[in-house]
């Protein structure tokens, strides 16, 4: 109980120390932001700070911060203290940056911004990576809620087919319908509801589990070397905790999701309540279903073995016998993965958009980059649920897939700090710690290594270390040579977005 604790309060007191620094850093002013100065009635609406809020909420909180870190507390009680400590100097900085830097330059997305900052070539790579995660995302994110919705709560229910593929078609109709529409019309009216039914549902978790926080293991320094094999299936913590709790350390996703709410804000001065609180409170979200998961565990340690849909079901009709509440706990699980799945679409929409110049104040051609995006996503959703390892394989590659979008957002933010000769250390060292997790999980990983993983170039384990750490570390060097350069360009603002990038790359690495 008291390693969890200490987890809380790293989380809170990050908050009012190191976050409040990264605003220090960045310097937010009274510049117009794109809502008010470039408004287009779908995308770049003023709204509400409060409101802004709650949707970055919804948006970044899927289901990594349920079903991950269930999974992940497998790991055992270091969770309590990594999970805090690289959110606070990690997951929040990433997400700051995300939506701070996107807001100074019009509200773009991460491929966008990396024409800008890293190149006309380093941006295609991150445009390919970023929409192939985000359609995974999409995929991940109607399974997942659709198998919920079709998961017993109460005793003596049936699991039906039918109703899965009912499920997933409603979800999938909202999906369409949250993409298509003017942020203000759908996603900006119901997530004020949906945000309080999250709350509420992880306030019952942690009311249910409050009298038993005692069973909840400690962290023991002088025993570190056994958490490395503490995992049922001696898994090692390097890469595989930071690949499975992705939502509550650090996730790609997040930086996808925070050019939506910087096109919404009225002032700069808010964003770090906005971007790095909100990461901050999905931390805080993600210890309390990681100390459920380590309860139910050592209740029922054959749950170990369970996937986390399972799991996450023993836990909530354990803790929360009463079964209305029950069912509405679930439900508020299942909102989470609802809103991030409909906006990851949104966001794939409008890098797209950017990419090529289309026009979304047209609703036709919105449709047209609607439709085949919805297409694939069904195809890959058919997939995964008609092979029997088909969502294992899904699931690993999205998680995967999505750090590697971290590390995209994070080389963006490097060298916007450098370019303008700030404090880059804060962004470069997240940027290649996880560069090294990415580099190693694909190098190591693959079904011989790790069973039930996808296939990757199944290295043996020091060997991958020792190659991902010097891929990291070159990375790091290119970083840091691209934000002098950039510096030395007068001609060059980071803070303004010059039309003729969509154009042209004035400024290509020489």
């Amino acid at each position: 109980m008291i390693t969890f604790l200490i987890g809380v309060a790293i989380l809170i007191g990050g908050y009012f120390t190191y976050g409040k620094f990264v605003e220090h850093v960045f310097g937010p002013d009274d510049r117009k932001t794109p809502a008010l100065a470039n408004p287009d009635g779908v995308d770049r609406v003023p709204m509400k700070h409060w409101k802004n809020m709650l949707i970055q909420l919804l948006n970044i909180a899927g289901i990594g911060p349920v079903i991950g870190v269930i999974l992940g507390i497998k790991f055992g009680a270091i969770v309590f203290i990594i999970l805090p400590l690289g959110n606070v100097l990690g997951g929040a900085v990433h997400d700051y940056f995300s939506g701070m830097i996107s807001m100074r330059n019009n509200g773009y997305n991460v491929p966008a911004l990396s024409r800008k900052f890293l190149g006309k070539g380093p941006a295609k790579v991150v445009m390919a990576l970023i929409s192939i995660a985000l359609i995974l995302v999409g995929a991940v994110f109607t399974n997942t809620p659709a198998q919920l919705i079709n998961t017993p709560i109460i005793a003596g229910s049936a699991v039906s087919p039918t109703l899965f593929w009912v499920a997933v078609g409603v979800i999938f109709a909202y999906y369409f319908a949250s993409t298509f529409f003017p942020i203000d019309k759908i996603i900006g009216r119901i997530y004020p509801i949906f945000g309080g039914m999250l709350i509420l549902a992880s306030l019952g978790i942690m009311i249910g589990i409050a009298p038993h926080l005692n069973v909840l293991s400690e962290f023991n320094l002088s025993d570190i070397a056994s958490n490395f094999t503490q995992h049922p299936a001696h898994q090692p913590i390097i890469p595989m905790l930071f690949v499975t709790i992705a939502c509550g350390i650090i996730s790609g996703f997040h930086s996808t999701q925070s050019p939506l709410v910087a096109r919404t804000e009225v002032t700069e001065k808010t964003g770090r309540q906005t971007f790095y609180g909100m990461m901050i409170i999905e931390g805080l979200i993600g210890m309390i279903w990681a100390a459920g998961g380590m309860f139910i565990y050592h209740m029922q340690p054959e749950l170990m073995a369970a996937g986390g849909v399972k799991v996450l079901s023993v836990l909530v009709s354990t803790v929360i016998p009463f079964a209305p509440i029950s069912i509405l706990v679930v439900v508020g699980v299942i909102i989470l993965a609802i809103t991030s799945g409909d906006t990851s679409l949104r966001s794939l929409r409008l890098t797209i958009s950017e990419l090529f110049g289309i026009d979304q104040t047209d609703p036709k051609k919105r449709l047209l980059l609607t439709v085949p995006m919805f297409a694939i996503c069904l195809v890959i959703i058919f997939w995964s649920n008609l092979n029997p390892q088909g969502f294992n394989i899904l699931w690993n590659y999205f998680s995967w897939s999505n750090q590697l979008m971290a590390v995209c957002s994070l080389c963006v933010a490097t060298v916007y700090l450098r370019s303008k000769k700030k404090n880059y250390v804060i962004a470069l060292i997240p940027c290649m710690f996880m560069a090294f997790i990415c580099f190693d999980y694909i190098l190591w990983v693959s079904p011989e290594n790790l069973k039930g993983a996808p296939l990757g170039f199944g290295l043996d384990y020091k060997t991958a270390l020792v190659l991902a750490i010097e891929n990291a570390a070159v990375l790091g060097a290119l970083l840091c040579l691209r934000g002098k350069k950039l510096a030395s360009r007068k001609e060059f603002n980071p803070d303004k977005w010059d039309k003729s990038i969509d154009e042209k790359n004035d400024y290509e690495p020489d």
